[in-house]
């Protein structure tokens, strides 16, 4: 059995209670630390679609994201009870054929489903698009009743979670930076990509799995968080401002929801906002060890998808020295 460590984590999103949980559950005394005094109130957590879809990322993401999301679906699924494996669409209207055949071109793991079989899967989404591609595989969940069950099964595990201190023990054998893109203090490279979502409720609406709707202008995704509610998203900008969304990006993101289904014309809007996600030039994920000090950052947009792999690979690490060279470096600055 591995030594035990005294391990300090900085920042309590969900790549920070993915380290927590991990190494807790594995025996080590883990500190988690965060400086906000109320839990996810910073950082861009909250403001996921929380997609587990590994295999609609290779749209544009690099290999090493497909390959370690896959891992981090199956972690959340063994791991989270409210994780749904319910698949992913991916639609076109009819005007916009040629943007499905690209994405099936540039993915895997899909079916292409005929109008009829596309109606049938998802009975709001009749007549108006040309057929879709079925990823069976993929997954959802609703990030803020994720965020708090992470917690609570860490601070179950031993883990000492202190809200309100961003500086950790002194007495830390080791240090997990996982402040996202707080720590361009001392990541200077980090910059933030700034993602606008807006989350709507609806009687009429009746979507059962996440929905990308594709458009040579403003691409979307509908995931639902169950009870009616449903989560629009997301921008892509870059930009690290948070905050309120803009009337472009309201229009946009909302005149694509109704052209997904009108019945969001009626729904209300109960929450909008944007979270800064952080990034590295190459926007890969990266695990930087310095002496004591790792660094967990530049996840991207595939935060909670790759977050409970992260942990492992850190723990990894940790325990036996193993590190993968696609995510580990010696220092990225």
């Amino acid at each position: 059995m591995a030594k035990t460590k005294n391990i300090a984590i900085r920042g309590a999103g969900v790549v920070g209670l993915w380290q927590a949980l991990t190494l807790a559950r594995r025996g080590h005394k883990v500190t988690l630390c965060e400086r906000s005094p109320v839990p996810f109130a910073h950082g861009c957590s909250l403001y996921a679609g929380a997609m587990l879809a590994p295999n609609c990322e290779k749209e544009t993401a690099e290999l090493i994201v497909r390959e370690l999301g896959r891992r981090g679906l199956a972690l959340w699924l063994a791991t989270y009870p409210g994780a749904v494996a319910n698949g992913t669409l991916v639609v076109a209207l009819k005007r916009d054929r040629a943007e499905l055949d690209r994405f099936a071109r540039l993915t895997e793991g899909h079916r292409r489903l005929s109008p009829e079989e596309l109606a049938a899967a998802e009975p709001a989404l009749i007549d108006r698009f040309a057929g879709a591609l079925y990823y069976a595989e993929e997954g959802h969940l609703s990030p803020e009743p994720a965020l708090h069950f992470l917690l609570e099964q860490a601070q179950a595990a031993g883990a000492d979670v202190r809200f309100g201190e961003g500086e950790v023990p002194a007495d830390a054998d080791l240090i997990i930076d996982c402040r996202g893109l707080a720590a361009k203090d001392r990541l200077p490279n980090l910059r933030g990509v700034r993602g606008e979502r807006i989350v709507v409720k609806s009687r009429e609406v009746n979507l059962s799995r996440p929905v990308r709707l594709l458009h040579p202008r403003f691409p979307l995704y509908v995931v639902p968080w169950g009870d009616g509610v449903y989560m629009i998203g997301a921008t892509v900008i870059e930009s690290e401002e948070t905050g309120p969304i803009s009337v472009r990006s309201a229009l946009d993101l909302l005149s694509a929801a109704y052209a997904l289904d009108p019945a969001f014309a009626e729904a209300e809007i109960v929450l909008q906002g944007a979270g800064a996600r952080p990034a590295f030039p190459d926007n890969r994920p990266r695990i930087m060890v310095e002496r004591r000090y790792i660094y967990v950052n530049g996840l991207y947009r595939h935060g909670f998808l790759l977050a409970p792999v992260l942990a492992e690979l850190a723990a990894e690490f940790i325990e036996t020295g193993a590190t993968d060279p696609e995510v580990f470096v010696a220092d990225s600055r």
